[in-house]
């Protein structure tokens, strides 16, 4: 169906027409016309099927008709993204699509200074796109109220518990009115999905344009099985042998993603890695590289896939297999998009072939076996040896100490007994090295005479021994006798223990008036306050009627250096 007859503006019709978009997809044709009837939805649609368009289209004219402007620190609409580069693309579609409404749109996502987002806030927003994170981190510090939200939009809900927002977005449910229009989009549909939108959502129309968790139709699947240690060399053959426009690499481990882009450098093959350790700068410059066509291969791991809305992937390459299996309809479906066809090849090791059953169980298909490329190991061990040459053995692929030949010599275990020592628990002399290779305590039985206890004769020092077992210091003046026994000079001893003496007991040197009471001492020529006696309750140390500070003595009634302290009107 064309967007001419679906109900929509003529100045959305004209940013449409400008990007050259014509006919809309199955979940636009069915969306919109619920959504400009301001009804609450529910859409279950795979990734690159249109679903911002099916959401932004209509929300945007419902906000140019409403003909408001919003409050200081306050936005009309707010659409929760799983993460920072979901909620850039969402924003910039925003912008397009409402070029000539006028409308101020914003974003909201960690990695950046908070203070952009206060300045963003400041005026209000029409549109303001956000991740749960920031979002609540804003609130808090009442920089963003979402007291006047017309309408709530939860992008990609199924990745935002994957992430564990759930108990952000249930905060965020107690925080906006209950009069607004709901808007829930999920690729998948768990028990869990179920039951959220079951809370945010009020009656809502169901749009379910595809069988749940399917893969798209445009893409061609393909899993190889290897080992997990030459998949660094298939996946550089597949990338000189293939004609890759742009291609997508997704691994589960952060570090494994930079490993992967290290070893491609050795091999001349550039590529950028995209993950959570990433700045934002460095995710916005790689995700701006990979969409100019500067790098065509970006390494990138599940928490961004999401978010790389880039046309023009003509393959996707699943280097390491998810451990969730709804992971794999996400990371494929970055390919085959705006009605273009992709490739989508699985590596699978032998620990990963559970995983591969599970994907397989989910989308309800097989996956097609495909054979390694003829002669592998010959080039494998090819593009090894130039990496090798280029920057050095990888930590994976030099050889194991205990496999084959390679296996490192054994360091001899001492079987014989403990030397004897000086009846201390240690021997004396230099040989410390000799004393921790071979004294070993007997394995049974009590040690014999002279010899060492078990764990004293492997540290040679006289921490190792029992405190009764220790001998006299020779090299201090005073041995080891007391500490109480030793003279201090002109300073009084008293042996009695700190809790147990009495303060009063201490001297106080040049003090004129010791430890009297305060309330004892000349007050000179201070006079007495009308109403004030010559004692003052515990109170908060502060003077009743004045604003002097507190008083010594801490927040008042307390004990002081000389007990209790009764203060002078």
């Amino acid at each position: 169906m064309s967007f001419d007859n679906l109900g929509l503006t003529e100045s959305l019709r004209r940013a449409l027409a400008e990007k050259n978009y014509t006919t809309a997809t199955p979940i636009q044709e069915q969306a919109i016309p619920v959504l400009l009837e301001g009804g609450d939805l529910l859409g279950i649609a795979q990734t690159g099927t249109g679903k911002t368009a099916a959401f932004m289209l209509p929300s945007i004219q419902l906000l140019v008709a409403a003909n408001l402007r919003p409050r200081p620190h306050t936005c009309r609409m707010l659409v929760l993204a799983p993460t920072r580069e979901l909620a850039s693309q969402i924003a910039e579609s925003a912008r397009v699509y409402g070029r000539y409404s006028r409308l101020s749109v914003g974003t909201v996502f960690g990695g950046v200074s908070i203070g952009k987002d206060r300045q963003t806030l400041s005026r209000g927003l029409d549109i303001l796109v956000a991740t749960p994170g920031r979002l609540l981190d804003l609130i808090d510090q009442c920089l963003l109220s979402l007291k006047e939200l017309e309408i709530l939009v939860l992008d990609e809900a199924d990745q935002m518990l994957d992430l564990g927002f759930i108990h952000a977005l249930r905060r965020i449910h107690s925080l906006v009115p209950a009069n607004r229009q709901s808007l829930f989009f999920s690729a998948t549909m768990p028990k869990a999905i179920r039951e959220l939108a079951n809370q945010f959502l009020t009656d809502p129309v169901t749009v379910s344009v595809t069988p749940v968790a399917s893969t798209a139709e445009r893409v061609d699947q393909s899993v190889m099985f290897v080992q997990q240690a030459e998949k660094q060399a298939l996946l550089t053959m597949m990338i000189q042998d293939l004609p890759i426009e742009r291609a997508l690499v997704f691994t589960r481990t952060k570090h494994g993603a930079d490993r992967v882009v290290k070893l491609l450098g050795g091999n001349g093959i550039r590529a950028n890695a995209i993950h959570g350790n990433k700045s934002q700068v460095q995710r916005e410059r790689a995700l701006g590289d990979f969409k100019s066509g500067r790098v065509k291969i970006l390494v990138a791991t599940d928490i961004a896939a999401r978010g790389i809305d880039v046309s023009g992937v003509s393959h996707v390459f699943n280097f390491e297999l998810p451990n969730v299996p709804e992971q794999y309809v996400h990371r494929i479906g970055r390919t085959a998009r705006a009605g273009a066809s992709g490739e989508a090849i699985a590596f699978c090791a032998d620990d990963e072939r559970s995983y591969l059953r599970d994907i397989e169980k989910l989308t309800r298909q097989k996956v097609p076996v495909v054979p390694l490329p003829e002669g592998f190991l010959a080039r494998a061990g090819a593009i090894k040896s130039q990496r090798v040459r280029e920057m050095g053995a990888d930590p994976v692929d030099r050889p194991r100490r205990d496999i084959g030949n390679n296996r490192a010599p054994a360091r001899p275990r001492a079987t014989h007994h403990a030397r004897p020592t000086d009846g201390r628990g240690y021997r004396g002399g230099d040989d410390r090295q000799a004393m921790s290779a071979d004294a070993r305590p007997y394995r049974q039985g009590e040690p014999r005479q002279g010899e060492a206890r078990q764990g004293e004769a492997r540290h040679g020092d006289q921490r190792a021994l029992r405190p009764n077992d220790r001998q006299p210091r020779t090299d201090r003046p005073y041995g080891d006798r007391p500490r109480t026994d030793r003279p201090h000079g002109d300073r009084l001893r008293d042996d009695r223990p700190r809790a147990d003496r009495p303060r009063t007991d201490r001297p106080q040197g040049d003090r004129p008036y010791g430890d009297r009471p305060r309330a004892d001492r000349p007050q000179g020529d201070r006079q007495e306050r009308p109403g004030q006696t010559g004692h003052r309750p515990a109170g908060n140390g502060h003077q009743p009627g004045g604003n002097r500070g507190p008083q010594r003595g801490g927040n008042g009634g307390g004990r002081g250096r000389s007990g209790p302290r009764a203060f002078a009107g």
